[in-house]
């Protein structure tokens, strides 16, 4: 019975050079390939007319010549000034030395 198996298989065809599998494999560059490095993305940073705000978004620009991650860090600084930013606008006015006159 095995040898009856043996002679129903088909046997595999042999590929011709160039037509992939094991011979493109041979072919491949024997050096790795380098991963890009960090690129700029280009967004334009659109200024807001107020100072804080504006140099903690030009602080974006650092994280265009970090690896990914190193992003985390400029982004979580950015992050902390802007809500900085947005919560001294909730504070209330603090008077001046001679506006707490009775």
């Amino acid at each position: 019975m095995t040898d009856e198996a043996a002679d129903t298989r088909a046997e595999a065809p042999s590929e011709a050079p160039g037509e992939g599998g094991a011979g493109a494999a041979a072919q491949a560059p024997a050096e790795p390939v380098e991963p890009a490095g960090p690129a700029a993305l280009g967004v334009v940073r659109t200024p807001t007319g107020h100072a804080g705000v504006d140099a903690h978004l030009a602080r974006l620009a650092d994280a265009d010549h970090l690896a990914a991650d190193g992003h985390v860090e400029v982004y979580e600084d950015v992050h902390r000034g802007l809500r900085e930013a947005l919560t001294a606008l909730d504070a209330p006015p603090v008077p001046g030395p001679y506006e707490n006159r009775s």
